[in-house]
């Protein structure tokens, strides 16, 4: 029988581990890298490595372009949930042509977390300027659609009709929401954070230069507020919102309506 999730793929031997993994690995980004089939550069290193040990419920999939770069194409964190559905609680995919910014570290080399533990404010002003949003070191490759279309090709390959996603950052619930994922918890408090970055809200009236992340047009935009809300605006971290997509259908959800980025 088809395995139906990660705890059963974590049972297969390598290779069966590995062909099943590489179903949700975007077309559009192997093609644009030249990223061999093998997953071998011309010296037989690995490029793709698999955290995946039998017995356990997750899988880290990391895949560089190159053996020795700092950073991966793409880096992937999923977990069984409790009913065995599909849950990403990380899913990054980076520019690596395209300026780092040490958002996820200090100047000491300790990490951030992205800039959920600590905070390496000097970067994150910097990425902020340079067009990113709150936890990216490097440009995105706008290929989010492409990635989702490969996700729900191998999410329905092991015989399930949606899957789960962590947003991080308020940006990317916004994001999810534009491809169609809807709230299984969430949805009042991005409704909640919507109305209070309207004019004269408790959130909009917190936008008041006191750093370089609260900015009063900040207010107007998508990238704009998850940096304003990064830098703790709502008096709590952005938490406890999960959502998921059905299979080839959308949601039609909307917390922030015609919104720029």
């Amino acid at each position: 029988m088809r395995p139906r999730s990660i705890s059963a793929i974590n049972k297969l031997d390598y290779q069966k581990k590995l062909d099943v993994y590489t179903r949700f690995l975007p077309q559009v980004l192997l093609d644009r890298f030249i990223i061999p089939p093998t997953f071998l550069d011309a010296s037989g290193n690995q490029l793709l490595r698999l955290r995946c040990e039998p017995g356990t419920t997750d899988v880290v999939i990391e895949l560089k372009h190159d053996f020795n770069a700092e950073d991966p194409l793409l880096y992937a964190h999923l977990t069984d949930t409790v009913n065995g559905q599909i849950h990403v609680l990380l899913y990054i995919v980076n520019d690596i042509t395209s300026e780092r910014f040490d958002v996820d570290r200090m100047p000491d080399g300790s990490k951030t977390q992205f800039g959920i533990f600590k905070r390496n404010l000097e970067a994150e002003e910097a990425a902020m300027l340079a067009g990113l949003a709150p936890g990216q070191v490097r440009r995105g490759l706008r290929i989010l659609k492409h990635s989702i279309e490969a996700f729900e090709t191998f999410v329905f390959s092991l015989d399930h009709d949606l899957f789960f996603a962590e947003p991080l950052y308020y940006h990317n619930a916004i994001i999810f929401e534009q491809y169609g994922f809807a709230y299984l918890k969430g949805r009042r408090l991005m409704e909640r954070i919507n109305e209070g970055f309207y004019k004269g809200q408790e959130y909009e009236i917190l936008l008041d230069n006191s750093t370089p992340f609260r900015k009063p047009e900040m207010a107007n935009s998508i990238r704009g507020r998850s940096w304003a809300i990064h830098d703790g605006i709502l008096g709590h971290a952005f938490d406890k919102v999960t959502m998921y997509k059905s299979i080839s259908r959308s949601a039609g959800i909307q917390t922030f309506p015609n919104s720029a980025w």
